[in-house]
């Protein structure tokens, strides 16, 4: 069985040094593949732009996926995700600042399976991150052929 990959899509230099922090100090030691943008992000999935004529990357378990990101937006990455038979099952978890209740709905509304706030307190964002890893990573079975 292959290493279960995390998938972040985080253009904020700062979050996701945190983010990666927070990981490793829950001994979540899975690989991280880090997407900058929305466009990367389905660059990695797909197997396009700078990934085109490779093996296509495995799918990860699960994305962390921003909502305020360059070139392609979260909302409009995860219409795309869920769009695709490859990627149509993958587990696709919001992990945002926002606090808008549109983003909820929208977010819930185009497929996420679960939408996380980002707390401001690092000590927060740790335990938030070790029980997203648990979840995703431990106990969550996902459908045969969604990896």
């Amino acid at each position: 069985m292959t290493e279960k990959t995390i998938l972040l899509v985080e253009d904020n230099p700062d979050d996701e040094a945190l983010t990666l922090r927070a990981l490793k100090k829950n001994n979540i030691t899975n690989k991280v593949a880090v997407a900058h943008d929305g466009v990367e992000a389905l660059d990695y999935l797909f197997g396009t732009g700078p990934y085109e004529g490779q093996e296509p990357n495995p799918l990860p378990a699960v994305i962390l996926l921003d909502l305020k990101l360059p070139k392609l937006d979260g909302l409009e990455v995860l219409k795309r995700i869920r769009a695709h038979p490859r990627t149509k099952l993958l587990p696709v978890v919001i992990l945002t600042t926002s606090k808008e209740e549109q983003d909820i709905i929208n977010g819930y509304s185009f497929g996420a399976n679960s939408y996380v706030r980002k707390p401001v307190d690092f000590v927060q964002f740790v335990d938030a991150v070790n029980q997203l890893g648990l979840y995703w990573l431990l106990l969550n079975e996902p459908p045969h052929g969604s990896r």
